[in-house]
């Protein structure tokens, strides 16, 4: 069975979504088969990768209206895409029983076909983000290196913390990941001394550099890999990517009793 990843920061702009097409392209790069995970009504990733609407997304399967159909972007890389009808999920699932457990039965089948499962979460920390962390293994935060994005940081460990005790015994955050880094800023230096002093080792050894091409990637409709190889966010992410490897080499996926009676 694969490792469930979610990447949370409910603040927004902080490269979350860029984060979660990147990590599973350069998994991909890396001989791992990858699922991608849409959960944003935003549908920013579903979007970044040119991926035309699908009949059933993240949507339906929550609905229990259509079984869980990845598309595939390549070959080792497959998506479970998003659309705005995501946005009213919330609301509809506020009175199911186990509404906290909806995504870890859709995607316990599903993982077993990858090594990872790559969950771009919502900029919230409302229902649909609680779904994923309790059928998560792991949290990676990615963390704009700027002052603002400081903020916060101690609400989304309160809710990791209440989700382990409550819900998934399992989860733990598996790294903070600076991002828009220039270290010829002092601010963006002093940011991840202040990360590091609060997170310690848990914080990335690689520093997701500024670089245009990740932000132009997006509008060719394409990942970094396939956009521009040869650049320096390329290089970032392949080598946050090994980390990734590294660090999740003795996981174990979530347990099927990870959570606990409410």
């Amino acid at each position: 069975m694969g490792i469930i990843i979610s990447l949370l920061n409910h603040k927004g702009g902080v490269g979350k979504t860029t984060s979660a097409i990147n990590i599973g392209a350069g998994l991909t790069e890396l001989g791992k088969k990858v699922l991608l995970v849409d959960l944003d009504p935003q549908a920013n990733l579903t979007l970044s990768l040119g991926i035309p609407r699908q009949k059933a997304t993240i949507y339906e399967n929550i609905k229990g209206e259509a079984e869980v159909s990845p598309f595939t972007v390549r070959p080792g890389l497959d998506v479970v895409t998003s659309s705005l009808d995501l946005s009213g999920a919330e609301m509809e699932m506020i009175n199911e029983a186990g509404r906290e457990y909806i995504l870890k039965e859709l995607f316990e089948p599903v993982s077993e076909q990858y090594d990872y499962v790559i969950i771009d979460c919502p900029p919230s920390l409302g229902l649909l983000t609680l779904n994923a962390l309790t059928c998560s293994r792991q949290v990676f935060i990615p963390l704009q290196t700027e002052f603002l994005a400081l903020q916060g940081l101690a609400k989304i460990k309160q809710v990791i913390d209440k989700v382990k005790f409550r819900l998934n015994k399992d989860i733990e955050i598996g790294g903070v990941i600076p991002t828009m880094y220039d270290g010829r800023k002092v601010l963006n230096r002093d940011v991840v001394d202040t990360i590091l002093k609060y997170f310690g080792e848990k914080v990335f050894k690689t520093y997701i550099r500024d670089n245009v091409a990740l932000a132009e990637a997006p509008a060719q409709r394409m990942d970094i890999f396939a956009y521009s190889p040869k650049s320096v966010g390329a290089e970032d992410y392949l080598n946050l990517c090994r980390e990734i490897l590294d660090r999740t080499s003795t996981l174990r996926p979530v347990a099927e009793n990870a959570g606990f009676a409410q």
